[in-house]
């Protein structure tokens, strides 16, 4: 955390003294961006161990307005690749559940307790249809498993709900890249066209430009320094 947020909790004021440093048409993009942005769903990544399927997933997420994204890493180190990415990585959240003997559980007991129902995707006959997944149920937490065993028996007994692409070919399963892009299509359309509130609270949108902008504008640090000197100033401190 750095000084600015220590000592001045306004995001949105300290944004305001950065828009000055940032051009109009990026400015205008962030916030038309931030608009569509959502936490209503999640995705969640376990132990996935080929980074160009990771990376291609982050992708998708930033693409459809993702915020979150949760990386499990019990065995595989999650990588990005930049060359997959485009930089779409920079625009998102990560967190990285790393540090427990079982960081399954933990990723999703935290996420539960974050009023999230974990919902697992599998090629399974017995899941819920894609097509016929409620979303007026709750918080979307998709769990997506690692390529060959998919997802993990710990992620079976933690789930709430299971979803799954229906398939009328001989090849039972899609790759983790596609089946995340197919779902989060689909579910993120379903999402925009309901009366559910899906998007980012006003604190939650400051929170999120206030670190856009800190990548955007050169040595931010030192601005940042200045406008609470600024502000100890007009304070009288």
């Amino acid at each position: 955390m750095i000084q600015s947020e220590r000592n001045n909790p306004d995001f949105a004021e300290l944004n305001r003294y950065l828009f000055r440093f940032v051009g109009e048409d990026r400015l205008r993009l962030f916030n038309q961006v931030l608009e569509n942005r959502t936490r209503y769903i999640t995705v969640v990544l376990e132990d996935i161990y080929q980074t160009q399927n990771a990376s291609a997933v982050l992708r998708t997420c930033e693409c459809f307005g993702l915020q979150d994204i949760h990386i499990i890493e019990n065995y595989n180190p999650f990588k990005v690749n930049a060359r997959v990415t485009h930089g779409s990585s920079k625009w998102i959240n990560l967190y990285r559940y790393n540090a427990e003997q079982d960081n399954t559980r933990d990723a999703l007991i935290k996420l539960k307790m974050r009023g999230y129902r974990i919902v697992a995707t599998l090629p399974d006959p017995e899941a819920v249809p894609l097509d016929e997944f409620d979303l007026n149920a709750g918080k979307t937490a998709l769990v997506f498993g690692s390529e060959k065993p998919g997802i993990s028996s710990q992620v079976e007994s933690l789930a709430d709900e299971f979803v799954t692409i229906p398939m009328v070919g001989f090849t039972e399963s899609l790759n983790i890249s596609v089946s995340a892009a197919t779902i989060l299509y689909q579910l993120t359309r379903k999402l925009r066209n309901s009366a559910l509130d899906w998007k980012l609270s006003a604190q939650e949108r400051d929170e999120i430009m206030l670190k856009w902008l800190r990548g955007q504008i050169k040595r931010c640090d030192l601005i940042e320094k200045r406008y609470l000197q600024e502000l100890g100033r007009s304070a009288g401190l």
